[in-house]
């Protein structure tokens, strides 16, 4: 009963999450909907593996929180770098990090 509710809300952090990165432009808000998604993939893993009552859904959720820092990690120094030359970012300064 609580998975399905779980799996259910991690639908909709999902969603939510979805929107916030593809509708808004400003760098950290699109690095906050990705880790939203990432962390309602991981509470996915953990309601379907309480669901069918393996712990294997635990292991890759703990894989997938490794990698959700790791992407926190590079997508900051981005956004540092961004800041960096110009006082207001937007996505679209992303193709100035170029070479």
């Amino acid at each position: 009963m609580i998975a399905s509710w779980a799996l259910m809300l991690s639908g909709l952090l999902f969603a939510i999450g979805a929107v916030g990165a593809l509708i808004r432009r400003h760098p950290l808000v699109v690095l906050m909907g990705v880790w939203l998604m990432m962390t309602a993939a991981v509470l996915a893993l953990a309601a379907a593996s309480r669901l069918h009552a393996d712990e294997t859904g635990h292991v890759l959720g703990v894989l997938a929180i490794v990698a959700a820092a790791a992407e926190a990690v590079v997508g900051l120094g981005l956004v540092v770098a961004i800041f960096r030359g110009r006082p207001r970012a937007d996505v679209e300064d992303l193709g100035s990090l170029r070479w």
